[in-house]
Formats: C-alpha cells, structure tokens, sequence
C-alpha cells in the first residue's frame, strides 16, 4: 500500500509543479502592441516591458482562479489519500486474514484479492482523472489570462506609444532597463480597475 501512496504522492507533487510551471510561464502574446501610462522621454525607444510574474501575483482574476485552483488541487488530494488509507486498511486486513488462514477456500482468498486490486487500480484511475482535470482548468487558466492581458494591451497601446512590449518573467528576459519602461504597475492597475476591484 505504501507504494500507492508514493504513486499518489508523487502524481500530485508532479501536478502542483506543472501548475507552478504553467502559472509563471505565460507569457503574453507580443503581436499587439501596448502602451503604458508611463511616459516615454524623447529620444527613448518605443518599448516596454512588463513583469509577468508580478501581474500573476497582483491581478485580482489571477489570484482568485489560482485559489480555487489550489483548493480543487487540496480537495483531489484529500479524496486521494482517503481512499488510500482505506485500501491501505483493506490490504492490511486481506494480509491478516491471509497469514491466519481465514480464508475458506483458495478461491475465496483469490476472490479478496481481485476485489482488492480493482480498488486500487480504480484509485489510479481516479487519480489520473483528477489530475487531468486540474491540468486542463489550468490550462483554460491560461487562456483566459493571456486573453485578457492581450485586451488589455491592445487598449492600452491604442494611440501606439510602444512598438514592442516584452515579457519579463522572474528577469529572464530583460536583465536590465531604465525605470520607464516597466510598465508592470499601470497595467496591473489598469487591469484590477477593469475587474471593479
């Protein structure tokens, strides 16, 4: 039984780091342009930049979607482990009646241990489905952000102040740059104001 619950353990360790993953990975779409309510100083170049990971951490819709996220991930792994514990407890007692040699008939022991093996592996299906399931709202997670920091964008840059804004998670992408073309704190406001927050 331990190793179902490794197996369950790790699925979900991996699922958590995946969501982590996707979460701080998205980046937006760089087709529409977008300017910022920071001024540009003449001379400079049209281009912004915008800290991704911070918007993901502000914007009041990434927020809430991330803690119901989080919470239909607890309540997957809740289910998970309770319904181990109990095959566990099963296993256990088949194992005990097996040792004691309670069973009647060879064919009633082996009878316990497909039933037995059935919960398990309608367990692992369970939590293959559970796992797709969180994966998928993630991914439409996602979707929904990047729409609607492209809307935002596309709003935003409508008089075409920037010719490029780029996308700057945890400084991967832009090490270093003048303090006026961070854009990160006009769009996260502009955002949240359109959310009515």
């Amino acid at each position: 039984m331990n190793k179902i619950q490794s197996l369950i353990n790790v699925v979900l360790a991996v699922a958590v780091i995946a969501l982590f993953v996707i979460i701080f990975a998205v980046k937006p779409c760089c087709k529409k342009q977008a300017p910022a309510q920071a001024v540009v100083a003449e001379g400079n170049m049209p281009i912004a930049y915008l800290n991704t990971d911070s918007l993901l951490v502000n914007y009041i819709f990434a927020q809430e979607a991330q803690e119901k996220l989080l919470n239909k991930q607890e309540d997957a792994r809740l289910k998970l482990n309770t319904r181990g514990r109990s095959l566990q407890n099963e296993m256990a007692d088949f194992q005990r009646k097996l040792d004691g040699g309670a069973f009647l008939s060879q064919e009633r022991a082996q009878s316990e241990y497909q039933r037995i093996q059935l919960k398990q592996q309608q367990l692992e299906e369970l939590n293959q489905k559970l796992t797709n399931e969180i994966l998928l709202e993630q991914q439409d997670l996602n979707s929904q952000l990047a729409d609607s920091l492209n809307a935002f964008l596309a709003e935003f840059n409508a008089d075409h102040r920037f010719q490029i804004i780029l996308a700057n998670n945890m400084n991967d992408n832009v090490l270093m740059a003048a303090e006026g073309y961070d854009i990160t704190a006009a769009v996260i406001e502009g955002m949240n104001a359109r959310l009515g927050k």
